[in-house]
């Protein structure tokens, strides 16, 4: 008998084609689930896929007939992963899904930045430039990418394509390890503070967990050069957002971009959104994975992960304490 899936979120994914979803069993999908519809909608599910919705503890205890969570994203920090351990609950990610949608938002945003495209965007749109009679306007200072210092927190799947494209631009590259993993690397791995005080270009590809969350805040952003950018497209925790902001107005840096937030959507009263000079903060939501191609791997990675489940299902185990098969 095919088993009873549940997707949540199905909005997260832009419209992408979900026939394989449908075909591995009896599906059924919603647009959104509010937190306190989440448990009542998967009450008969035995494989429920989500994006961000949260299912805590409380919620894995109420469902017992589930077997296998798939989210569709990579980052996991939505489940409570110790409790699908206790009770028997594997747990499987899109690893490597949106690594290139990522990888190329992380790269435009740097270039947007140091060339402040926004401020002359809107310069030579407001009839200004029409206006000035000159061919140049030298009103912000721009900078390439070629021969500067970009500085990697973290060096997953995502960091390895950064490292990748910014040493094709022809920046020099180092990292710092959140994890405190030591491995072979073509680039220098050095301590978090050594990384901020050195980069021009600070990009951020860590997962969101006790270690991360905050890892960016007061102190270390005033470790930053005051010309440097922070560009942030992992989780919104990591970067103390209130500090960012203050640091933005203070000018002692030059720069920031978000795509990701710790609150999601972005809280109308967040600081980010009343600093003094707008341009110099890039804000977006969450387009480093909504890009129609990522859509399409994500739903494919939910199927196969779906499709790879028939032991966790026919075997129903009991649901004791064991670790779910975690793809990170």
């Amino acid at each position: 008998m095919k088993p009873n899936i549940v997707f949540l979120d199905e909005y997260t994914l832009g419209g992408a084609d979900l026939t394989r979803l449908h075909e591995l069993g009896r599906y059924t999908g919603y647009s959104t689930t509010a937190p306190d519809e989440v448990a009542d909608r998967c009450r008969d599910a035995e494989i429920v896929i989500t994006n961000k919705v949260v299912m805590r503890r409380e919620t894995l205890a109420a469902l017992p007939g589930l077997r296998l969570i798939c989210i569709a994203a990579t980052g996991m920090n939505n489940i409570d992963l110790d409790a699908a351990a206790e009770l028997g609950i594997a747990v499987r990610n899109a690893a490597g899904y949106s690594t290139h949608s990522v990888a190329e938002t992380t790269l435009g945003a740097a270039i947007a930045l140091r060339r402040h495209i926004v401020y002359y965007d809107r310069y030579v749109k407001s009839g200004a430039y029409s206006a000035a009679g000159q061919q140049f306007h030298f009103a912000k200072p721009t900078h390439q990418l070629y021969g500067s210092k970009w500085g990697i927190v973290g060096l997953g799947a995502i960091g390895h394509e950064v490292a990748r494209l910014a040493a094709a631009f022809g920046c020099e590259v180092r990292y710092t390890s959140t994890s405190g993993a030591v491995r072979e690397e073509p680039y220098p791995a050095v301590s978090l503070p050594e990384l901020l005080g050195w980069a021009d270009t600070v990009s951020v590809h860590a997962p969101l967990n006790d270690h991360t969350r905050g890892l960016i805040g007061a102190p270390e952003l005033a470790v930053m050069k005051q010309s440097a950018i922070l560009v942030n497209v992992a989780r919104g925790g990591i970067v103390d957002e209130a500090a960012l902001a203050e640091a933005l107005d203070r000018g002692s840096v030059a720069g920031a971009a978000l795509d990701v937030f710790s609150r999601e959507p972005l809280a109308a009263d967040n600081p980010l959104l009343g600093i003094r000079e707008p341009d110099r903060l890039l804000l977006s939501p969450l387009i480093s994975e909504a890009s129609p191609s990522a859509a399409t791997t994500t739903s494919a990675s939910a199927a196969a992960a779906s499709a790879s489940s028939s032991n966790c299902l026919s075997v129903r185990p009991s649901r004791g304490i064991s670790r779910p098969n975690i793809v990170a």
